[in-house]
């Protein structure tokens, strides 16, 4: 207590009357306060005392503090009080709703009432520091030892009083100190309590308050006697008494009002008044039945009020209005997310409608939507646009790692702790029973021992089922047909085909550098700005500096990386404009300043080559970050037929390499080809950037034309890439990913593409600015590849004028060409292939 100031003598301070309540120096105590007058002065003390106030116990109660005479309205009637108290700190006061206040006191030390007045609407005394008499050291550390050892038998009869307290009382050796912290942990009477606090003889007031401990022990043990008797005697009825009186005496104590009949009555009218259906009205009601002739002690009780509590809370009927306008949301589509014009034509189809048919009143029933799409691309916040669309509630569960079914379905009542499952919960938040729900990634659900979730999911999902949806906890069939729901995921290969089947799968393709720059210059950059305190003079990104960063510094097909380098550069901008002190400074970042912004470039993409060459095709490739351009180079080397296939590619491309191979030996006549070729080379086919796995049947044509090209001596055109599966008998086979590869062609700078005819219709969906400058063929066998892709006349392709002198007759120069091999190496090329892989 160093940093307490003393009060001086005869100084006047607030007076807090005490009921029942007695304050010790040193103690810390929590009081409620609800009387005018205690509060006033309460606030007298906090605002003119340091927070300093005098408490001490109230004697007389024959008038209370806060009524007052009819002829004096601004004077209090006078009260007695003890004459011995404590001067205490405020520490904390925190108002509630009832108006009463909670007020931490912490006590100081005592002091004597002078005199007792009023001061307007509160009592004021003039107090005295008290002086404490010491007794004598060795009768003071005689006494000290008693109460440390009474500590230890009183902390084993009662289990009430922590361990800690324990312990910091057996480490207090100063008798007075020692009963002042002793005495607020004693269930003495107040006037017990009081006469141990006007003893100033510091070892006279620890003998008092080592005779009440000592009391205290001797009572716990005979309460513990007398409990162990009367529990195997007493019988069902007397107990449940015993407690329900013991509940109602803390009730009033606290202040509360718990009268469980009231709260029967309160219920049931909440029961008839909530609009739900009648099976759930009356189990409800009979649930209350069960209610009423429980004991509110009863163990049972609560789960009972639990149960009727969801029952009431829960949303059955009660629809949102929704006004359905679809020019508005057409526009809060548009300006929240650019391009993405397929979920967004759902979405107005949907309400469309939904107009036509009357709205929620014609029952229409929610459409179940499936966002699926790389990460980023915008999918969590194109449902939250959706629901503000749409006017509906918005509700998002996460799906990733939910393993229990009980998340989905709830748990059964027969379980401690039981509640209903996730989508019940939800509902009762938002208090609709029409919102859009989120059901985010759904293909990371796992399933164990507990259940599998995505099978809970097929109800909620059905159209047909939902209606009646039984949640295990509810055990009531609940509507979730108005629901909205759309869920997201990043690939539908984790997600079961009879949960896909119950969802329209509508995808959400990677954004194309076009619209990556769109979203950076009109979302992305203006919202970093105002993140980052910047203006929108502070900082200007230039076009060709905007396109670096999208293809140099981030790899991705959404824009989380470019919202985050964008955010890099806000901060340098930033720390430049603080330091120079200049808050109208115009930061500019070109493509020459770049590197000293963000670093390095992290990402290079592949470039098409500057000449035309001998067995390099450039085909087109899709990734997970979009298109991508690759280039597959073939060598021929003097050998024994063995084909080598490298390039960290999976089994599927090497089927395809496998296939382009067996096309090229069937047409070796038709190219001119001596038809034991294979015989007299090794050919070695790689794809680089090993360290890059790779795989798919795309690049089919591309090793095809690849293995031509080397095997004729005839270059491949530079400016030409292809893309499209190749059959045995040399037909193209339709492909994925057509904008995105289209894309990087142009990137790179490819002016003539070769596409499979069956891709025709998908031209539609690629953007026009990309299309214009290319020269996009379709094409359906090899044979309409081979004539445009190699730097040769067409007519000489065929005819054999194209191989005068074949390069695999160069490389086995000085030997015997025409020698027979031995008779290991007469397998097939496909079998060469797959002892090497």
């Amino acid at each position: 207590m160093s940093d307490v100031t003393p009060v001086a003598e005869d100084q006047q301070l607030p007076l807090l009357p005490l009921r029942e309540v007695v304050m010790f120096p040193g103690a810390i105590m929590p009081l409620f306060v609800g009387r005018d007058a205690s509060i006033k002065s309460i606030e007298v003390a906090q605002a003119e005392h340091q927070r300093h106030i005098f408490l001490t116990g109230q004697i007389s109660d024959k008038a209370d503090p806060n009524q007052q005479p009819d002829n004096a309205q601004d004077t209090l009637v006078p009260i007695s009080v003890n004459p011995l108290g404590v001067v205490s700190r405020v520490l904390q006061v925190l108002r509630l709703p009832d108006g009463t206040i909670k007020v931490l006191f912490e006590g100081l030390y005592r002091a004597s009432v002078v005199t007792l007045d009023t001061k307007g609407d509160y009592f004021v005394v003039s107090v005295k520091k008290v002086q404490e008499i010491e007794g004598t050291s060795e009768e003071n550390a005689a006494l000290v030892q008693n109460v440390h050892e009474a500590l230890n038998e009183y902390a084993k009869v009662n289990r009430k009083l922590p361990a800690d307290v324990i312990k910091s009382l057996q480490a207090i050796n100063h008798a007075g100190h020692l009963a002042d912290a002793l005495m607020p942990h004693l269930r003495a009477e107040p006037k017990r309590k009081q006469e141990v606090l006007e003893e100033l003889n510091c070892s006279k007031r620890l003998e008092k308050a080592y005779e009440i401990l000592e009391g205290e022990i001797s009572l716990a043990g005979v309460e513990k006697r007398i409990k162990n008797r009367v529990k195997v005697q007493m019988e069902r009825n007397q107990r449940e008494y015993y407690l329900s009186e013991q509940i109602k005496a803390i009730n009033r104590e606290m202040g509360r009002d718990d009268d469980p009949k009231a709260e029967a009555v309160e219920l049931e009218q909440k029961i008839k008044a909530k609009n739900m259906p009648a099976e759930a009205v009356e189990r409800a009601l009979n649930e209350l039945r069960k209610l009423r002739s429980m004991p509110p002690s009863a163990a049972e009780y609560t789960v009972v009020r639990n149960y009727i509590d969801w029952i009431i809370d829960l949303p059955w009927n009660n629809l949102k209005e929704i006004d359905i306008d679809l020019e508005k949301a057409r526009k809060i589509l548009d300006g929240d997310h650019y391009g993405l014009e397929k979920p967004k034509e759902r979405i107005l189809e949907y309400l469309a409608v939904q107009k036509l048919a009357g709205g929620l009143k014609a029952g229409l029933k929610g459409p179940i939507l499936c966002f699926v799409g790389p990460p980023g691309v915008g999918k969590t916040s194109l449902a939250k646009s959706v629901a503000t669309a749409t006017g509906r509630e918005f509700v998002r569960l996460s799906l990733g790692g939910v393993r229990d079914e009980a998340e989905i379905r709830g748990h059964r009542r027969t379980y401690v702790g039981a509640l209903p499952g996730k989508i019940l919960q939800s509902l009762k938040r938002v208090q609709y029973n029409n919102p859009l729900f989120c059901l985010d990634e759904i293909d990371k659900i796992s399933a164990d021992y507990h259940g599998d979730p995505a099978s809970a999911l097929l109800e909620v999902f059905d159209p047909e089922q939902n209606k009646t949806f039984m949640d295990h906890y509810l055990d009531l069939d609940y509507d979730l047909s108005k629901i909205f729901f759309i869920t997201t995921a990043n690939s539908l290969h984790n997600i079961q085909e009879p949960l896909i089947d119950r969802m329209e799968v509508i995808e959400l393709p990677s954004y194309l550098e076009t619209e990556k720059r769109h979203i950076a210059r009109n979302y992305l950059l203006p919202r970093q700005l105002s993140e980052h305190g910047l203006k929108d003079t502070n900082l200007r990104l230039s076009e060709n500096a905007l396109i670096q960063i999208i293809r140099h510094y981030t790899r991705e097909a959404g824009v989380r990386n470019l919202e985050r380098e964008i955010g890099a550069l806000c901060r340098k901008s930033a720390v430049k404009i603080v330091e120079s002190n200049d808050l109208v400074q115009c930061i500019n970042v070109t493509t020459q300043n770049l590197a000293s912004f963000l670093g390095i470039p992290k990402y290079r993409h592949e470039e098409r080559e500057t000449e035309s060459q001998v067995g390099v095709c450039a085909g087109l490739a899709y990734t997970k970050a979009g298109g991508e351009i690759i280039l597959v180079e073939t060598s021929l080397i003097s050998g024994q037929g063995h084909i080598v296939i490298t390039g960290s590619l999976g089994d599927v491309m090497k089927e395809s390499a496998r296939a382009a191979l067996t096309y090229v030996r069937a047409r070796a006549d038709d190219l001119g080809l001596d038809p034991q070729f294979y015989r007299k080379i090794d050919i070695h086919v790689h794809v680089p950037d090993g360290a890059t796995p790779k795989d798919g049947p795309s690049a089919g044509i591309t090793i095809a034309t690849s293995i031509t090209s080397a095997l004729l001596g005839v270059a491949v055109r530079n400016d030409v890439a292809m893309t499209g599966e190749i059959s045995l008998r040399g037909r193209i086979l339709p492909i994925g990913g057509l904008r995105e590869k289209l894309f990087a062609a142009k990137r790179c700078g490819i002016k003539r593409v070769l596409v499979p005819k069956d891709n025709e219709k998908d031209l539609k969906d690629v953007p026009q600015e990309i299309i214009k400058d290319l020269e996009i063929i379709l094409v359906e066998h090899v044979d309409d590849v081979l004539p445009r892709a190699l730097d040769a006349q067409p007519e000489d392709i065929f005819s054999g004028r194209a191989t005068a002198v074949p390069l695999y007759t160069t490389l086995r120069k000085g030997s015997a060409a025409d020698a027979d091999m031995p008779p290991k190496l007469e397998e097939s090329p496909a079998s060469d292939i797959e002892a090497i892989m």
